[in-house]
């Protein structure tokens, strides 16, 4: 006779996964680039046909699925995308990465249990189960180790995780910038001369003449006010101005970390990447790809190499 821990185990594994499943749908809009998106979609079509073959298994054993299971997990994820909103983007994946660890966990029980039963179909199931949730749960480590080393690069925050990231990062931020520079930073900006004239005499049209010219007004305005503070010899915040025109990919072609970059071609470029080490280096180059020639191949290289790094940092083989 099958343990009645054993179906129960199955269960929940099966709720689980019905959250799971719904999880990866919400992550596929989130995708930086075409292949991490088709791998999510990949992710969400194997967690419903692991779904189905625990329904099956259930039956087989004489157990019935939960039958309200796939609404509960599609509650729960919608739930918690709701909830994850509010936090800042770690720890959003780090939900995600509980989920599979409780997963995987699981998963390694059914196996034990299924052994002792005598459950060679079971435990079957059980080794499909592990390895899949295993490569899921490093997975997550490595993009968890991408964000902490300046990314996230597989996956995008949204705009309010964007925004709570970057609150907890200004309340935790020392005040090290001073009044004066503050004044000086900000009268740089306003003093930055726009470039309406050139434009329109280039015959733009009055939409793209607008576009542009809040863009470069912008760029300049930050350049303007990175220099003013490191003349007063606010470093810091130097620093952090310079880390926004570089995550928004507006940097002058000579600030890059690679040299005469503007002039290599694919191959190049992703050759140059490679050889890159410093992860804010290879986050430099994925800004200022995306922000000007956006070329698929050049800003997969920039993940593969991001990712890299990362997983040499958490000793990810």
């Amino acid at each position: 006779m099958t343990s009645s821990t054993l179906l129960a185990q199955l269960r929940a594994i099966l709720q689980l996964t019905n959250t799971e499943i719904q999880v990866a749908e919400t992550r596929i809009a989130q995708a930086r680039t075409e292949a991490v998106r088709k791998e999510l979609t990949q992710n969400a079509a194997n967690g419903r046909e692991r779904a189905e073959t625990l329904e099956q298994t259930l039956r087989d054993l004489g157990g019935f699925p939960d039958v309200v299971g796939p609404l509960v997990g599609r509650t729960l994820a919608m739930f918690k995308v709701l909830v994850e909103q509010a936090q800042p983007f770690d720890e959003a994946l780090l939900g995600d990465l509980a989920l599979e660890q409780q997963l995987l966990g699981r998963s390694k029980y059914v196996k034990a249990l299924a052994t002792a039963a005598n459950e060679l179909t079971v435990v079957t199931l059980a080794d499909r189960l592990i390895k899949a949730h295993s490569a899921t749960v490093e997975w997550l480590e490595t993009v968890l180790a991408e964000e902490a080393l300046g990314g996230p690069v597989a996956l995008r925050r949204t705009p309010l995780q964007a925004a709570a990231g970057s609150a907890v990062k200004l309340v935790n931020a020392p005040a090290t910038w001073s009044a004066r520079g503050l004044d000086r930073a900000v009268d740089a900006a306003r003093t930055t001369p726009n470039r309406l004239n050139e434009l329109l005499g280039r015959g733009a049209h009055v939409g793209d003449v607008a576009a542009r010219t809040l863009s470069a007004s912008r760029d300049a305005a930050l350049e303007a006010a990175e220099e003013v503070t490191r003349e007063d010899g606010a470093d810091t915040a130097a620093d952090a101005i310079h880390a926004v025109r570089a995550a928004g990919g507006i940097l002058d072609a000579s600030e890059l970390p690679v040299d005469d970059y503007d002039t290599l071609n694919v191959s190049e470029s992703v050759a140059a990447i490679k050889e890159l080490t410093d992860p804010s280096d290879v986050r430099t180059i994925m800004a200022f790809e995306e922000a000007h020639k956006n070329r698929h191949g050049v800003v997969s290289a920039t993940q593969t190499r991001l990712a890299a790094i990362a997983k040499d940092v958490i000793a990810v083989d």
